[in-house]
């Protein structure tokens, strides 16, 4: 019997609920219980993920290849597992168990040499006295199960997470090791990689390499899933996509640059794929794993849960050790978020995304050669322009579009934007055009759907592609001039210089270049017949193609008008299906939801936004208005607030008169 079939009434994860994880080290297996329990519901949390086994087992283990923690002697029953369980329990707190499968004791690795990573140049990865296994070899593929087996035939666990399930290309320290080239990696790779392995990201093969081994582990994940299903088919598997619950750590990393929207971005386009399936969201409370004994920025930190609730997920907090062990400031501010999420459960209660805008996330293990170099900053550029122009929008993974295309998924969304994806699948290019024939718009923007030459795509106003140019080969750049004539743009990045396809409408024109300089020649800038926006109708729907990268543009200069470029359009395509419209500042993010109760719409505050993290926010008044379109109800909630906010009608809907807006506000209209 697996998961699923257990009936979703019977499964307590299918309900919105809140974790705190204690990532204990050797030394706290004497903890106090009765104490941490206090700490983790006054929180508000009602889940505890506690580290059972694997490196080391906090719990009497019978198997000789695994490591019994030697401070369970001072617990009097010798068991941690089994008092949290019979304590937890009592008070109604689920436990899940943390597994950690990815290293083992030195003594086991020498009686198991084939069980470990092997570099490239012959040498295993220890860290600490540990040593990294492979999930090729037989620890993973075989003696896992055992573990599992001793912990379900013994403890009524409520489920179970597996930590860094990896191929071990970096390690602790943050090493970069490269690809393991053991016997078991070999058997299972090799032959698939023309007889060899690549050694890094530079080797021949290396993304394809990626993209076997993500297939591996999402294949060993669905065997531990449906061995954990079949003896306990209430405990959920919180891992990959292919587990019953999708994981996400929001964490923070020294020399890492920070982008801002990371959490919502990953629960979006997890939610967005299969809105069925719950997305957790384990927020790190400290600045790194380096500096786990230093804080994280409280507003950061809170920035971390309120995505996450934002969109849909299941709030989650990590701390190293007990609550008692180090002084994370970020705590009080996350336990707000949280037990806001608790005492408006209801609310939170199959909370799914609504908007009808889908902005598509590139898709980094496509082959090499069909995508964009500076995809991502296309994407990241688009983002941000939508979200400060008010264009609700959920994210897309670009490698499931075929899939949700044939399952007839993409029609729930007015609006699909495709930003520099590059060559894309054929069979999703198929289905994009299918979506607009029927009614859909699409918004593309750089090479997106440009194979070589080939147009791709049927429903675009782009009919072939004559030339590529990177503005950052050129001595000078052209520019764009808008159609507000008075209005003159750069273009960054890539410019696509397109035939278009009968029947599109040019809109924009292009400025050739002139020399930059000595000022006394800086003349000569001629429009030129090679059109930066393409209107297009197919079938019932409409298209537009900006063949240049005004996102990457947009994210590395800040022009407004590149914003405008890609939000107008956007809002051209849309027309009255556009849900809301207000005069909220840009700082101001609206995300669109749905649940049990009704729509759900949050009002994240970003004006604490900084370069590196967060500080506070700059409360917005009252006053700004927001109108929502296609609403039938009379009333409107404000959570936050605490009251129902004045109500004007509108035309197809309604306009709310908004109160105060500090870090955030959650506006329910009632169904």
């Amino acid at each position: 019997m697996t998961a699923d079939g257990a009936g979703s009434a019977e499964l307590w994860w299918k309900r919105p609920f809140r974790m705190f994880q204690t990532n204990i080290r050797e030394i706290d297996a004497g903890l106090d219980v009765e104490r941490v329990l206090d700490q983790i519901q006054d929180y508000g949390a009602n889940a505890w993920l506690l580290s059972v086994g694997g490196i080391i087992s906090n719990y009497p283990t019978a198997l000789p290849h695994q490591s019994p923690n030697p401070v369970l002697r001072e617990r009097e029953s010798g068991d941690l597992l089994g008092d949290t369980l019979t304590a937890a329990h009592r008070r109604g707190v689920r436990v899940l168990a943390r597994m950690d499968f990815s290293k083992v004791a030195r003594p086991i690795a020498e009686a198991h040499p084939e069980w470990c990573y092997v570099g490239p140049g012959g040498d295993r990865q220890v860290y600490n006295g540990l040593v990294s296994v492979c999930p090729s070899g037989a620890y993973y593929q075989e003696k896992l199960f055992e573990v599992l087996e001793e912990i379900l035939d013994s403890y009524e666990v409520d489920g179970f997470f597996f930590n860094w399930m990896s191929y071990n290309e970096i390690d602790y320290a943050k090493r970069y090791r490269g690809v393991c080239q053991c016997l078991s990696c070999r058997a299972a790779f090799a032959p698939q990689l023309g007889g060899s392995l690549p050694t890094g990201p530079e080797s021949p093969g290396y993304t394809h390499w990626q993209r076997l081994t993500n297939e591996a582990l999402d294949r060993l994940l669905g065997r531990a899933r449906e061995f954990i299903a079949v003896r306990r088919p209430q405990a959920p598997l919180v891992m990959g996509d292919t587990a019953d619950i999708v994981f996400h750590e929001a964490n923070n990393a020294i020399g890492r640059p920070l982008w801002p929207h990371q959490t919502s971005e990953h629960v979006s386009v997890a939610r967005s794929y299969r809105p069925e399936v719950p997305v957790l969201v384990n927020s790190v409370a400290f600045l790194d794993m380096p500096y786990r004994l230093v804080g994280e920025e409280p507003r950061l930190f809170e920035q971390y849960l309120l995505q996450a609730v934002a969109r849909g997920a299941i709030p989650s907090t990590y701390i190293m050790g007990t609550p008692d062990e180090f002084p994370y400031g970020g705590l009080s501010a996350g336990s707000a978020i949280v037990r806001f999420h608790r005492d408006h459960q209801d609310v939170y209660a199959g909370l799914v995304p609504a908007a009808r805008t889908a902005l598509v996330r590139p898709d980094p293990l496509k082959p090499a050669g069909t995508q964009p170099a500076h995809a991502e900053a296309e994407f990241r550029g688009v983002w941000t322009a939508l979200l400060e122009r008010h264009v609700p929008f959920d994210a897309l993974p670009e490698n499931r579009l075929a899939e949700l295309g044939q399952a007839g998924a993409l029609d729930r969304f007015a609006l699909l934007v495709l930003p520099d994806l590059g060559a894309l699948d054929e069979t999703a290019a198929k289905e994009l055009d299918a979506y607009v024939e029927r009614g859909g718009a699409l918004l593309t923007t750089g090479a997106t759907g440009l194979d070589a030459d080939r147009a791709q795509l049927g429903s675009s106003g782009v009919g072939r592609r004559l030339v590529s140019m990177d503005t950052a080969e050129m001595t000078w750049s052209s520019a764009v001039v808008g159609e507000d004539p008075g209005r003159v743009l750069p273009i960054l990045g890539a410019f696509h210089v397109v035939r278009p396809r009968a029947g599109a409408v040019p809109r924009m024109s292009v400025l050739s270049r002139a020399p930059y300089g000595p000022p006394e020649k800086c003349y000569g800038h001629l429009p030129l017949d090679h059109p930066p926006k393409l209107e297009y109708q197919h079938g019932s729907g409409r298209s537009v193609a900006l063949p240049w990268t005004p996102g990457r543009a947009y994210r590395e200069v800040g022009l407004g008008g590149l914003g405008d470029v890609i939000a107008d359009a956007a809002r051209e395509l849309l027309g009255a299906r556009l849900e809301i419209e207000t005069d909220l500042p840009g700082q101001v993010e609206v995300v669109v939801g749905r649940s049990e109760v009704g729509q759900v719409i949050h009002l994240r505050n970003l004006t604490g936004q900084r370069h590196q993290s967060f500080g506070s926010p700059v409360t917005v008044p009252a006053g700004h208005r927001i109108t929502v379109r296609g609403t039938g109800t009379e009333r409107v909630r404000a959570l936050v607030a605490d009251h129902e906010p004045a109500i004007e009608p509108a035309d197809g809907g309604l306009t709310v008169v908004l109160p105060a807006i500090g870090l955030f506000e959650v506006l329910v209209l009632p169904s």
